[in-house]
């Protein structure tokens, strides 16, 4: 994936191939039920493929805090851990 695609980019891409959506329909603004895909099983899924994806681990406590796509980004950009 190119750099200049950006961290909002690459998680809108994260959550179309999740939710089989395309980028259209994932809006960089977008949330935690906003889509009927993502419930608590789908938020799940979320959390492990950005775990896997940016290489951070992200705990209970974290979970509920990452509810949008904002949300995520600031997470991932502040964490030391993070390969995003």
């Amino acid at each position: 994936m190119s750099e200049s695609y950006g961290l909002v980019g690459e998680i809108r891409l994260i959550l179309g191939d999740i939710f089989q959506l395309p980028l259209e329909d994932i809006p960089p603004d977008i949330a935690f039920g906003d889509l009927p895909q993502w419930d608590s099983m789908g938020h799940m899924e979320v959390m492990m493929h950005l775990e896997d994806k940016f290489g951070v681990e992200i705990t209970a406590d974290t979970i509920g805090e990452l509810v949008n796509i904002p949300a995520i980004c600031a997470y991932l950009g502040n964490h030391p851990h993070s390969r995003g």
